[in-house]
């Protein structure tokens, strides 16, 4: 092996889990924030529910693996987890007035306003990547 990839590594993997830890603490927060029982309404095929938590968990993870190229800390990775994370909520509480029926609509497995807060996520959290590119 290659003396670069072994003194790389343990820095990938520090990356890597902290990365993971962020992903899992955001979806946790996510699916407690949201008035309906996401992975309930998946596991019993709801479309709208799946479509409506890809999006947020992208929208998340774009600003994540920007921070992971190009900061120097795992403090900054973990700051900026924060900020992409409320971002994403704020995004979310942006859908909830814009769509008042909402929990509503997701419950009943409606996609059309699943996929507006699924791609209202994924804008946001790009934009947001663009922002924390410094």
């Amino acid at each position: 092996m290659p003396a670069h990839f072994l003194a790389t590594l343990p820095n990938f993997l520090a990356y890597l889990g902290a990365a993971f830890v962020l992903l899992a603490a955001f979806v946790a927060i996510y699916l407690y924030v949201t008035p309906y029982d996401e992975i309930a309404l998946i596991r019993n095929n709801n479309m709208a529910a799946a479509i409506s938590l890809s999006g947020a968990v992208l929208g998340f993870a774009m600003p994540i693996a920007n921070v992971i190229a190009h900061s120097d800390t795992l403090a900054d990775l973990a700051v900026w987890g924060v900020v992409a994370g409320a971002v994403q909520l704020l995004a979310w509480m942006v859908a909830r007035v814009a769509l008042p029926s909402l929990k509503e609509d997701i419950a009943a497995g409606r996609t059309a306003p699943a996929t507006f807060v699924a791609a209202l996520s994924i804008t946001v959290g790009l934009i947001n990547a663009a922002c924390m590119t410094y």
